[in-house]
This record gives structure tokens, sequence and C-alpha cells, in this order.
């Protein structure tokens, strides 16, 4: 069983950047079910919108896929030694507003959020003057 908590969402200014936590827990060594063995999603869901996939890192390659919405704005990053994925968002617009979530996939960078076995509660960004 894999947890996953977030953290850093917040209301800034547009232009402004936040830096979103994943933090996982029951992936350790002792349970033979390491973070490395996930591909980390980051999903985001505004209201009355669909679920959408902005990143994903992979476990094998570390290979990384952006949505064209926030491609050069949006880092994601993972470290496996803290059992912790990043999203940096720098340049955040209005549109960037949603509840931020990341998920857990086996292996590789699945296209559709049910493809995801693991899910957070959710961090809410918004940007707004």
């Amino acid at each position: 069983q894999l947890q996953l908590v977030e953290s850093g969402g917040g209301l800034v200014q547009p232009g402004a950047s936040l830096r979103l936590s994943c933090a996982a827990s029951g992936a350790t060594i002792h349970s033979g079910f390491t973070l490395h063995y996930w591909a980390i999603g980051w999903f985001r869901q505004a209201p009355g919108k669909e679920r959408e996939k902005v990143a994903c890192i992979s476990s094998s390659d570390g290979s990384t896929y952006y949505a064209d919405s926030v491609k050069g704005r949006f880092t994601i990053s993972r470290d496996n030694a803290k059992n912790s994925a990043y999203l940096q968002m720098n340049t955040l617009e209005p549109g960037d507003t949603a509840v931020y979530y990341c998920a857990a996939a086996v292996g590789v960078c699945y296209d559709t959020a049910a493809e995801y076995d693991y899910w957070g509660q959710g961090t809410q960004v918004t940007v707004s003057s």
C-alpha cells in the first residue's frame, strides 16, 4: 500500500511560483516496494472540468511528460531517497487554478487517470490578482 500526501499549494498572484511536494509512505526497502518502482504523475482539476494530467516522471529512466499548457513553466522531479516527488510551477497563470493531485502508477507514465493506482488528497492552487 502506498500513501501519497501533497503539500505546497496556496494563493499567489499571476507570475508567481510555487513548489508542490508529494510525500510517499509505505514505499520502503523493507516493504520491497520502493518509490523508484512507481511513475509519479501530477494531475489537476478545476471546478466543472475534467481531471487533467499536467506532468509525469517515469520510474525507469526518469523520462518526463508535460501537458502543452504547462510546458516550459512547470518542472517535475523526484528524489527516491526521500520518497518524494515535486512539481515546480513558475510563471503561474489564472488558468492554473485547480486542485493538484499526485498519483502513482507502476513503472511508466500512463495517459489516463484511471491507470494510476494511488492518489493523494490534493492541494489547492489559486492564482489570482
